[in-house]
């Protein structure tokens, strides 16, 4: 796969998703905590909008830390965009080159898929993330993976329903591949989309 053009299509369609979504669902709470629809997008796009000096500027700011810096520029990103400019800083930069710290490409392909996901499970709205997408990212997870992202699946096999993908040892955990990945990348889902003895840990409360 064209990871580079897989990005470019994931970021197109999530701004035309966005581009159609009711004033009010901008507002509507997401996957990650704390943050609504309109912090999520503004948080994606940060990486294209901020100068590497201005990174540093920021984190600076934030004593060193990382979860601080992106929290707060994200709060103020979204205060200071309308909805159409935030969901265009994805369409306009489709192409941009940026890619997280670590993990490289397939990493950026991670970010913009997973923060999707936060948006439309939330949202409750069906969207699919193409399989060939979804399945370079389940190939790269890892149990440091899993960590980094404070998913505690010790234990667990995380075990696909609609496709033929496992991951890990031990109870299973059943999903759809792209619940698994929100799984594996430390979200809470919510009730409903995940079966299994541990899926209680799972489900946002």
């Amino acid at each position: 796969m064209d990871i580079k053009a897989a990005i470019a299509a994931e970021r197109r369609e999530l701004a035309a998703m966005l581009d159609g979504l009711p004033a009010g669902q901008w507002d509507a709470p997401t996957l990650c905590a704390g943050w609504r629809v309109r912090e999520v997008v503004a948080h994606m796009s940060m990486g294209f909008r901020y100068s590497l000096p201005k990174t540093v500027a920021e984190l600076v700011r934030a004593g060193g830390n990382l979860h601080r810096m992106t929290d707060r520029c994200a709060r103020r990103d979204a205060a200071a965009a309308s909805t159409s400019e935030l969901a265009g800083f994805l369409r306009e930069h489709a192409h941009h080159p940026w890619k997280p710290p670590v993990g490289g490409i397939a990493a950026a392909l991670g970010h913009d898929v997973v923060h999707g996901l936060d948006i439309t499970v939330a949202l409750g709205l069906d969207r699919r993330v193409p399989e060939d997408r979804v399945r370079l990212l389940l190939e790269k997870i890892t149990p440091g993976t899993a960590r980094f992202f404070g998913a505690e699946v010790r234990g667990i096999q995380l075990r696909a329903d609609d496709l033929d993908w496992s991951f890990g040892t031990g109870t299973p955990l059943y999903g759809s591949t792209q619940d698994l990945l929100l799984v594996a990348y430390g979200r809470k889902l919510p009730p409903g989309r995940l079966h299994g003895e541990p899926h209680p840990r799972f489900v946002a409360g």
